[in-house]
């Protein structure tokens, strides 16, 4: 290893005679577009057109530039080392019973993707059932859902290449481990439910796209098929179909008795949706309306004959459960079982004759039991305070598993009785970490307007409140997706570098339910920017940091959270990390499934909304400033943030740079938006991200 010595002079040689970097050629075009009465310039237009000669040799020199600037920063060796050293551990994924097997997923430690296996008992050998590492020879296939059918004899299991959220269905059958004849294509966002018989399964799909247009068509008209064993796709039988609605949401599964096929109606990411039901025990039913009104979520809990438990935020925006008598469905006659609580429910399963709901408190879990007639039982002890999850099964089963984690205990599977209420350690992985050189703790900035955020604050013991640590901002802030404490190896090597690693609960969350959603969506979306930029200010005034040494990250709709506040605080933040980010505020409804996010952002064809979305948009508010050290990240291969969103925003960025701090891009190839991705692709990531951030935050790699 390099001495400390060594690596400080590189590293001040290499800053003192750097020349500034020469970015490709974005070539700026003359586009306009008359919105509202407004002329919006949308000059890389161009970069939509991802098919494009011209897109592609600018994709090809923007990674040219971006690695030609990350190769040369001393330390990467070493790093890769750790990281490589910290994810070199045994994991296992959460066990379910069906059919009388037991199935679970185990990564090696540096295996591509996790690999499925099956026993009939947890203390026999288990059996490779389903390795995605031979699926392709890079890894970038991956498994990506699958569901066995209710005797135990087959499995059917949907997969997904370089990332895209296209997948393809096939069968298994589980004795032999040989795959059936079936094989159906164009489904996505859509799971396998099988039909009590197990002769076929229920799915979702949509039509088959047009010639060149698989990345970026919209994704409208999905329908319900029913796909019978031995047959070709051709021949399912269409189930359910909203025609007059094409961009509603279908979602379809199997009740545990085989008696119901629930559906659930979605308008785009709306957490409001509708739940219909059609009785399979009689043949050619009707599907029926029960929940029409989008008033509220509705999420199906459990069957109990001709009673359906739901778990529902209506009148309760922390969520309770309802039950509902299909005989008599009208709301007059509905009955609370576990009222709202302060805490709020995130999700509720019936195992073992009783409910076991997840709450979180302050982003932490705690799990509670319930009587069906809502009884309060003694709650399940944890073995700290963290995250678990899971609770799967079914409601005749005694036992079931979860999986606990936080920040500084690596994820662990436990064995739960239910009869007893006792947990047992089942699976741990062997690793070196060792959690008492590290703390974490939660504390609360004060937003713009008096709203307290909760950020949890994870560092090495020992640290210094100077103002000189390199710090790392994460957050997401949006779609009612909750934030929660867990261990990463990714998350350990910053720290190990004598980073501060940050995760902030922002309003558009579900953290406090769906108020602290709402209050952060649509025209409200300003309260997520201005929490973001309040813990980042939070730490700075309380010594964590400084602006010079504090870096903001998020992917996805926290990719817009970053291009947003580096766009209104450029002076904040030393660096910036947007990922697969939704740059674009005012073209993102008409690719792919972005149209879905019209619920959360607003509708750019609406006036008051295009004016709210124009006002935030950061590819269309870079104006020439000294701008962040900043690192665009995105992929190939996303068709749910198509990447032009980045592309756009980096050629704009690049433009608008009047500083010398570097405006890159990193185009990650045969991936998307980050499902499935590769333990070799996601190690080489962090690499690229954590050596940008030692040479633009201004620190050595010290590992």
């Amino acid at each position: 290893m390099r001495s400390t010595v060594f690596l400080a002079m590189t590293l001040a040689t290499l800053t003192a005679k750097e020349p500034k970097i020469q970015y490709p050629d974005s070539k700026p075009g003359d586009t306009i577009d008359l919105l509202h009465g407004i002329h919006v310039p949308d000059p890389y237009r161009w970069l939509e057109d991802l098919n494009s000669e011209d897109t592609s040799k600018w994709v090809k020199a923007q990674n040219t530039v971006t690695e030609s600037y990350l190769t040369k920063i001393p330390g990467r060796g070493p790093l890769e080392k750790h990281l490589t050293k910290l994810w070199n551990v045994e994991r296992f994924g959460v066990p379910f019973l069906e059919g009388g097997r037991y199935f679970f997923t185990k990564n090696d430690g540096l295996q591509n993707q996790s690999v499925l296996y099956s026993t009939t008992s947890l203390e026999s050998k288990p059996t490779v059932l389903l390795d995605p590492n031979t699926f392709s020879a890079d890894g970038t296939v991956a498994l990506s859902d699958y569901e066995v059918s209710p005797d135990g004899k087959q499995i059917a299991y949907s997969t997904s290449a370089s990332g895209s959220d296209w997948i393809e269905w096939k069968v298994r059958e589980i004795e032999t481990g040989n795959d059936l004849p079936d094989h159906l294509l164009w489904s996505k966002f859509s799971g396998a439910s099988w039909s009590k018989d197990g002769k076929g399964f229920y799915y979702g799909r949509f039509p088959t796209p047009k010639k060149g247009q698989k990345m970026t068509a919209q994704n409208i008209h999905k329908k319900i098929y029913h796909h019978t064993l031995g047959t070709s796709q051709d021949q399912d039988r269409l189930v359910y179909e909203r025609p007059e609605h094409p961009k509603q949401g279908l979602y379809a599964w199997v009740s545990e008795d085989g008696n119901y096929l629930l559906i659930q109606v979605s308008r785009g990411t709306d957490t409001k949706n509708g739940l219909f039901y059609k009785d399979l025990s009689k043949p050619d039913s009707e599907v029926v309306e029960l929940l029409p009104n989008f008033d509220a979520s509705y999420d199906f809990v459990s069957s109990l004959g001709s009673t359906f438990l739901i778990r529902t935020d209506l009148g309760a925006p922390k969520q309770k459960v309802i039950s509902i008598e299909l005989n008599k469905p009208e709301p007059s006659n509905w009955k609370t079982i576990i009222p709202e609580s302060p805490e709020t429910l995130r999700s509720v399963s019936h195992i073992g004759g009783i409910l076991i709901a997840n709450y979180l408190k302050d982003a932490r879990t705690e799990i509670r039991r319930f009587g069906l007639d809502g009884t309060q039982l003694p709650p399940v002890k944890l073995p700290g305070l963290g995250t678990a999850s899971g609770f799967g099964g079914k409601s005749g089963q005694n036992e079931t598993f979860f999986y606990f984690t936080s920040f500084t205990t690596p994820g662990a599977v436990y064995r739960y009785d239910v009869k007893s209420n006792t947990p047992v350690l089942f699976k741990s992985p062997k690793t070196q970490f060792r959690p008492k050189n590290y703390q974490s703790k939660q504390i609360f900035a004060t937003s713009k307007d008096g709203t307290k955020v909760p950020m949890f604050v994870v560092h090495k013991k020992g640290l210094k409140l100077d103002g000189n640590n390199p710090t790392l901002l994460y957050a997401y802030g949006g779609f009612n997706i909750s934030l929660r404490p867990s261990y990463s190896p990714a998350t350990i090597a910053w720290l190990d570098m004598g980073g501060v690693y940050v995760m902030a609960n922002l309003r558009g969350g579900g953290e406090y339910g769906e108020d602290w959603h709402e209050a952060g969506m649509k025209l409200k979306k300003q309260n997520v920017f201005d929490d973001f930029i309040a813990c980042a200010e939070h730490l700075i005034a309380k010594n964590y940091t400084s602006s010079s040494k504090l870096a903001i990250a998020g992917g996805s709709n926290g990719g817009l959270l970053v291009g947003a506040c580096m766009v209104q605080r450029p002076e904040l933040y030393g660096a910036c990390l947007p990922a697969v980010g939704v740059m674009d505020m005012l073209r993102f409804h008409k690719f792919t499934i972005g149209w879905a996010w019209q619920a959360e952002y607003g509708k750019p064809d609406d006036a008051s909304d295009f004016k709210n979305l124009l006002r935030y948009s950061p590819y269309h508010n870079l104006k020439p400033t000294n701008y962040p050290a900043t690192m665009v990240i995105t992929s190939d291969h996303d068709d749910r943030v198509v990447p032009s969103h980045s592309f756009k925003f980096a050629a704009a960025l690049q433009a608008a740079q009047k500083g010398t701090a570097p405006s890159l891009i990193r185009i990650e190839s045969k991936a998307g938006h980050g499902a499935g991705t590769p333990t070799s692709k996601r190690i080489e990531a962090i690499v690229d991200k954590y050596s940008f951030l030692s040479k633009t935050l201004g620190f050595e790699i010290k590992l």
